[in-house]
């Protein structure tokens, strides 16, 4: 079963530690039982008392384990109530019970230690859950009573027995309340039997809970049980400044974080005179300003400038020797303070111009570029057939028809296909079209591959095939294209 402060009102899915996961408001003031799994040669002689939780772990008891059954850390038991039983929460066994009872100065074998029952069945549990629910409206039921009976207080929170048979109020007030009406009130308003509790202003910080000036969540609704006084000469040993809304936390007291080093700083200010708030020197008086434990230094001002003086402990027992001899030193010995600032390093800027590599892209775009090229000449092409065919003369073969067939041939043979005509291509290397002419004609660069001067007349009479064109050049490397990119010109019928 988990707590009501988060509102999952079922066991977690992760941890099952029941709602014990001790992440802040789930259960305040969580302990890890660190000796839980360590086995012990007697466990008869274990401790038997039990640390419950109550109320999201604001609210912590001892009971002791009657029953032959073992509890573990998490699981939710039944105790004894007034006038009645309970459900808590296990938050302690075993041997670190035993160093909580000295702690608190409770005896093992005392005769107030209440019992544990059994564990909590589903009927207890919905029984408290019932219980927990009246508690909001029941806290401002009573807060409007007691504003009718005119009494200074404020009702902070209420906890209800889980069988509904009593509630504990906590109240705050500044003075002493007489609460006999208050009280009549409260059991004939809601039936059950009144307990009131004082607590102050310290305590109900950590019941509400909240955020604090250093961003973490409050130390009084965490892990804080015990409230020390905490007063200015605290923030004074540190050199603070005494400004009560800095020093102030939620509750409107002083921080208790105040007390955390303050040992700290009274150990490291015995090295200091004590007797040296006030210095002479030849101008004027010198006065104590602040003491800096860090480097040993003694900060001193003079009454007709504002310039504050560093000195070491040295020179100012030193002074303060002379003054007592009725010597006034001429001038006060400072302490030249290097100043500790982080270096400025000048970014550096790395010039990547020429570093990154766009072969990728440039492949993509070349691809891109060569099947536009590609597409382009096969419709020129076309045209160039047709024209050839329409102009030659009928019954006979025009000079683009009769020099076309070799062609044909050629480009069967130079056809693209798996294995025909075709070299691998190098990366990086783009075949290159030769440029065309003004006519549309594309010359050719190779010296074997160059065409004769003039067209060819057909001969009359004479039917013979065209020969067998001549071999294919081998192809090269190089910026030439090879001859499966070569189309011989296309030959005019009218020439």
């Amino acid at each position: 079963m988990a707590c009501g402060s988060c509102g999952s009102g079922s066991t977690p899915g992760g941890c099952q530690s029941h709602g014990s996961c001790a992440s802040g408001s789930c259960n305040r003031m969580n302990v890890h039982d660190w000796l839980a799994n360590l086995p012990f040669s007697d466990p008869e002689s274990g401790c038997r008392v039990i640390e419950v939780s109550f109320n999201n772990g604001s609210r912590k008891e001892f009971f002791r384990n009657t029953t032959t059954q073992y509890f573990e850390k998490g699981e939710m038991i039944v105790v004894e109530g007034v006038s009645g039983f309970d459900v808590g929460s296990i938050n302690m066994t075993g041997e670190l019970v035993r160093l909580q009872l000295k702690k608190n100065n409770v005896r093992e074998d005392s005769s107030d230690i209440k019992k544990i029952l059994r564990r909590a069945t589903e009927a207890d549990l919905s029984k408290r859950t019932e219980t927990k629910a009246r508690e909001k409206s029941v806290m401002i039921r009573s807060r409007a009573i007691a504003r009718q009976l005119n009494l200074e207080m404020k009702i902070a929170e209420v906890e209800i027995q889980a069988d509904g048979r009593k509630a504990t109020f906590f109240y705050i007030a500044d003075d002493r309340v007489d609460f006999r009406e208050l009280i009549k009130k409260y059991a004939a308003e809601f039936k059950v039997k009144v307990e009131m509790k004082q607590i102050g202003a310290r305590q109900e910080a950590g019941k509400v809970g909240g955020i604090g000036s250093c961003g973490r969540e409050l130390c009084c609704s965490t892990w804080l049980t015990d409230f020390k006084s905490v007063n200015t000469n605290a923030a004074r040993y540190q050199n603070l400044s005494i400004n009560q809304t800095k020093l102030s936390g939620q509750c409107g007291r002083l921080k208790c974080c105040l007390n955390y080093e303050l040992d700290t700083y009274l150990d490291a200010l015995q090295h200091f005179p004590d007797d040296c708030d006030m210095i002479e020197v030849a101008k004027s008086r010198a006065f104590l300003v602040k003491k800096d434990i860090f480097r040993n230094l003694m900060w001193y001002t003079m009454p007709d400038s504002t310039k504050q003086y560093p000195l070491t402990i040295e020179s100012v027992k030193k002074i303060k020797t002379l003054n007592r001899q009725g010597i006034r030193p001429d001038e006060l010995e400072t302490v030249e303070i290097v100043s500790k600032k982080p270096v400025e390093v000048e970014p550096t800027y790395v010039d990547v111009v020429g570093q990154i590599s766009l072969k990728s892209l440039e492949k993509t775009s070349r691809k891109r570029r060569d099947n536009e090229r590609g597409n382009q000449p096969q419709g020129r092409q076309q045209g160039s057939r047709q024209g050839g065919e329409q102009r030659g003369p009928g019954g006979q073969q025009g000079a683009g028809q009769q020099n076309r067939q070799p062609q044909r041939q050629q480009q069967g043979r130079n056809a693209p296909g798996p294995n025909r005509g075709q070299q691998p291509q190098r990366e990086g290397q783009v075949a290159q079209r030769p440029p065309q002419n003004k006519e549309g004609q594309q010359p050719q660069r190779g010296p074997q591959n160059r065409p004769a001067q003039g067209p060819k007349r057909p001969q009359q009479g004479n039917n013979r095939p065209p020969q067998r064109p001549p071999q294919r050049p081998p192809q090269n490397r190089g910026n030439q294209p090879g001859p499966s990119n070569e189309r011989p010109p296309a030959k005019d019928g009218n020439n």
